[in-house]
């Protein structure tokens, strides 16, 4: 998950400076959220634990 929050972030950052604002807009929103949904899933695991029973 975080990875492909990386690449949306490497491509709002590239479009930014190719003046493409509407697309480097959209690209953060969805690096933010990536992002995001990463953070909670990685403290679920964290606190949960990976077992693997159900």
């Amino acid at each position: 998950m975080m990875q492909w929050a990386v690449i949306f972030l490497v491509i709002a950052i590239l479009a930014g400076l190719f003046g493409l604002s509407g697309i480097a807009g959209a690209a953060t929103n969805i690096a933010w959220i990536l992002f995001l949904v990463g953070l909670i899933l990685a403290a679920i695991f964290y606190f949960r634990g990976r077992s693997t029973t159900l």
